[in-house]
């Protein structure tokens, strides 16, 4: 069923060496996600960020960084996203959880990919 109208986004920002009973986190959040039904999660990583302690975290030149900053992004409607903190709350120990009211104007699936 296609999400259009009134929604809310989730966005938790993260780190990339953050985990959740050993599988990162961001992963562990969209699997979740995924399980409860909700309408989608995109997760990106970012190539520099700070958080609450100021500590820069930045992509290296010959490799990457051992905790770049993540954001996983959700959206759905309001009701589905109240029922989804409470289980962000218990899986997002250290890190910053917000929440915007949004409307989506359309949501259509590609032609090509099958539903």
């Amino acid at each position: 069923m296609p999400l259009e109208g009134d929604a809310q986004r989730v966005s938790v920002y993260i780190g990339s060496s953050d985990t959740w009973h050993g599988t990162n986190l961001a992963v562990a959040i969209v699997e979740r996600c995924r399980a409860l039904g909700i309408a989608g999660a995109t997760v990106s990583r970012g190539v520099m960020g700070y958080g609450r302690n100021s500590r820069i975290h930045r992509a290296q030149m010959l490799g990457l960084s051992q905790d770049l900053p993540e954001r996983v992004e959700i959206i759905d409607r309001a009701d589905r996203i109240a029922t989804l903190l409470p289980i962000l709350d218990e899986m997002v120990s250290g890190g910053l959880v917000v929440v915007e009211d949004l409307r989506v104007v359309r949501d259509r699936h590609h032609p090509s990919q099958p539903d």
